[in-house]
C-alpha cells in the first residue's frame, strides 16, 4: 500500500472509530433504556479501534 492508500484507510478507519465511540457515548447517555445492546456496542467500538490503532502502527512502521 502506497502513502495516499495509508492516508485514506487511516481516515475511513478513524471516521469509522468516531462514530462508534458517539454510538457509544449516546447508548450511555440514555440508559438504562438500550442496555442490551451495551456489549454489542462496546464491541463494535473496540473493533473500530483496534483496527484504527494497528492501522496507525503499520503507517508508522511504512513511514507514512
Amino acid at each position: 500500500m502506497d502513502a495516499d492508500e495509508l492516508k485514506t484507510q487511516l481516515k475511513k478507519l478513524n471516521a469509522k472509530a468516531t462514530q462508534a465511540k458517539m454510538d457509544l457515548h449516546d447508548l450511555s447517555e440514555e440508559l438504562p433504556t438500550g442496555w442490551e445492546k451495551i456489549l454489542e456496542v462496546a464491541q463494535r467500538c473496540h473493533d473500530a479501534h483496534a483496527a484504527l490503532m494497528a492501522a496507525r502502527k503499520a503507517a508508522a512502521a511504512a513511514g507514512a
